[in-house]
């Protein structure tokens, strides 16, 4: 069969999906509007938490959309409508970060002007941790994203009906600039929104750290959306095991790869003992944020390292659908770890409450719910696209 021969016919998702996201969605905003009247600060930092794990599946996807024009990929062209329609999440970040913009004061000790004039070390980095600078930077680099997801997808959406493969080039050349442009503006997303968070500690590789986070918890959602839609007969019957393989040797990668930033900053600070860097693993040695500093490793590399460890495991649906949903709640427990404990009545230990759940409930319905509206509007397989039929084909 040639790519002119190739006929798609669209199925619809099931109404009860909508309805399931509609539900959280409320559940989840009725209840944040009462977590913050009931403890502004706390909602505040859980809401930081729940906006960061959007952010790292909205870039992440269009990262991974970028990484597959540059390198040329045959296999994941029949599946890149997913990260696509994830990456929509992007325009949707400007409404998002505004609750963290007006409430600034809640999350960060340097938005204090009293605190600053009595601090040698805030004195010194206030040139760049200001509130100018600092909502600059975060509509500066919200507007590059969504500028880069915008043409990316323009082009991608227009070669459905013009089969135009000039758009597969152009595309080519926008993702070959958005990489680095994607490499720096996520450091400094990172650095301003959690790092920042504690003023006097820093560390050289955080935003890598941030990197490695977000593209396992990006592929985790890719990965669960492709399987489950497989299970529905959606991706019928061209899908076969060896792409699933591809999905989860890239999952096991970037896990690996997690590990070893996180281990190697670690280290680092380990062995330099120097008492203006280590007081930051200390915080999250205290009490409780103990066991949770362990649960990260446990949930963020062993388990997904062993499960992923054989190659028949790398081609197994159900264990992929498992590992996948495990790793978005794993990189929910990496930026719970990362920013909680910055909250001053939790630098002792993490106490539960009902408010850690609230925005999490509401961040599920909100991004299910703008991948079905994005379903709705285009094309799950990108027809148009002159690799289309190679991907399909696609053997190891």
């Amino acid at each position: 069969m040639s790519q002119t021969d190739f006929h798609y016919q669209k199925k619809e998702l099931p109404a009860s999906l909508t309805k399931f996201a509609l539900i959280l969605l409320s559940i989840g905003v009725v209840l944040s509007l009462i977590a913050f009247f009931v403890d502004r600060e706390r909602a505040l930092f859980g809401y930081l938490v729940t906006y960061m794990m959007i952010v790292s599946i909205a870039i992440g996807s269009l990262f991974m959309v970028a990484l597959e024009y540059i390198a040329g990929a045959d296999w994941s062209t029949p599946i890149r409508r997913i990260p696509e329609f994830f990456s929509k999440l992007l325009p949707f970040l400007f409404i998002l970060v505004i609750p963290l913009l007006i409430f600034n004061h809640d999350l960060f000790h340097w938005a204090h002007e009293e605190a600053v004039a009595e601090d040698k070390i805030l004195q010194g980095k206030a040139p760049y941790l200001n509130i100018t600078f600092f909502v600059i930077r975060t509509f500066v680099f919200l507007g590059l994203w969504t500028l880069f997801y915008w043409m990316m997808i323009k082009n991608s959406r227009k070669q459905d009906t013009t089969k135009d493969q000039n758009l597969t080039t152009k595309n080519i050349r926008l993702s070959a600039i958005f990489i680095p442009v994607f490499a720096i503006s996520i450091t400094f997303t990172a650095i301003d929104f959690m790092m920042s968070l504690e003023p006097h500690w820093f560390s050289t590789i955080y935003g890598v750290y941030f990197f490695s986070g977000l593209v396992v918890a990006a592929l985790a959602a890719i990965t669960l959306a492709v399987i489950m839609l497989k299970e529905r007969g959606y991706f019928s019957p061209w899908m076969n095991d060896d792409h699933l393989f591809s999905l989860g040797a890239l999952i096991f990668a970037f896990v690996n790869f997690w590990a070893y930033i996180a281990f190697s900053q670690y280290l680092l600070i380990w062995y330099a003992d120097l008492p203006e860097e280590s007081f930051w693993y200390l915080t999250r040695w205290n009490g409780s944020w103990a066991y949770i500093s362990i649960l990260l490793i446990i949930v963020q590399f062993l388990v997904p390292y062993f499960a992923l460890l054989t190659q028949p495991s790398k081609k197994n649906p159900k264990r992929l659908k498992f590992i996948s949903v495990w790793l978005l709640f794993a990189h929910f427990v990496d930026l719970f770890w990362l920013i909680m404990p910055n909250m001053n009545s939790m630098k002792d230990g993490y106490t539960f409450s009902w408010i850690d759940l609230v925005f999490p409930i509401a961040g599920v319905g909100f991004i299910i719910l703008i991948f079905i509206m994005s379903y709705k509007k285009d094309n799950l397989l990108p027809i148009g696209d002159p690799k289309l039929k190679r991907g399909m084909d696609f053997h190891l």
